[in-house]
């Protein structure tokens, strides 16, 4: 796992107390979160429920470092967020996130194992020499020197997966990363995922399929901005055990 500056019991935690965002101002004005409190542990799955505009993606972008809320305390892997700006913010979310998108979110220009390199080299790791094993990690291997026009949506997920990892974060945030999938697919990406938390890493994924829910720690509903219920699993299920 990467290091860090806070203490090294916190690294993939999570700490929400009274955190707020709104989007806009007076009449206009739309509020997404609303006084959330949430804890997530170290090391845990845990997923996140609700409907469109229940604050799911936004909750996500706060814990990121994607964006600043607007009032309330955000610590993650044992470093407060609430103040920082957005270059504090940036330097924060390359030391210490990985990110997994619905849309994949690849550089075209770029091959697979390019669109890897590139965040090693963003991030200053020298982890350049890491991008082809974790391409055959994924199963993708032969696919090293493909554009992604020329992969499979399936594929280029697990591209971005295996993008998401190149920083050995300490914590996994994956927005709807199975919504644009097919189920066999869908489920080799869930399957990635869960490998990833049980090697120690602290996975949040956010989707609004419910039966996702059966391999996590953790599931949080959310609705209307708030954080509606939090329900944690005794024996989260191995993917390849959940019917679709």
């Amino acid at each position: 796992m990467s290091e860090t500056t806070g203490p090294a019991g916190q690294r993939g935690s999570v700490r929400l107390r009274s955190v707020s965002k709104t989007y806009g101002s007076a009449e206009a004005a739309v509020y997404a979160l609303r006084d959330v409190d949430l804890d997530i542990e170290p090391g845990e799955l845990v997923v996140v429920l609700g409907p469109s505009g229940s604050g799911k993606t936004t909750l996500l972008n706060l814990i990121g470092g994607i964006e600043a809320a607007d009032a309330g305390q955000l610590t993650v892997a044992g470093e407060e967020l609430t103040e920082r700006n957005p270059a504090a913010l940036t330097g924060f979310r390359r030391a210490h996130i990985g990110f997994v998108f619905q849309y994949f979110n690849l550089v075209p220009t770029l091959t697979a194992q390019e669109n890897i390199e590139v965040i090693a080299e963003l991030t200053g790791r020298g982890a350049r020499g890491r991008a082809a094993e974790l391409l055959a990690d994924v199963g993708l291997a032969e696919r090293a020197d493909h554009f992604p026009a020329q992969l499979s949506g399936g594929q280029q997920q697990r591209v971005a997966v295996a993008r998401a990892l190149i920083t050995d974060p300490d914590l996994l945030l994956a927005d709807e990363p199975t919504g644009a999938l097919d189920t066999a697919t869908g489920r080799r990406i869930l399957e990635l995922l869960q490998r990833s938390n049980r090697e120690g890493r602290t996975v949040l994924m956010v989707t609004h399929n419910a039966v996702i829910a059966a391999i996590a720690h953790r599931v949080v509903r959310m609705r209307d901005g708030g954080v509606e219920s939090v329900e944690r699993q005794t024996e989260p299920a191995d993917v390849a055990s959940v019917a679709w």
